[in-house]
């Protein structure tokens, strides 16, 4: 198991969220996703899903949202 985290620039609306829980959270080799206060945190099996493009996804994500990455 592998776990990669990002900084948003501002923390997440209720909605927003439920949104990216729900999508990258159902992501093949995604075990777990938490979003909080700014924070996401994903633990996904580096086996079925490559680090690189499970990180690519979920920036392109939140951007999509409105929302931005630090750093």
């Amino acid at each position: 198991m592998a776990k990669i985290s990002f900084s948003v620039a501002k923390e997440f609306c209720e909605e927003c969220s439920l949104a990216v829980r729900r999508f990258i959270g159902h992501m093949d080799g995604v075990d777990s996703i938490d979003v909080e206060r700014g924070k996401i945190a994903i633990s996904f099996d580096d086996s079925k899903i490559d680090q690189e493009k499970l990180k690519k996804i979920t920036i392109e994500s939140i951007e999509r949202l409105g929302y931005k990455i630090e750093g």
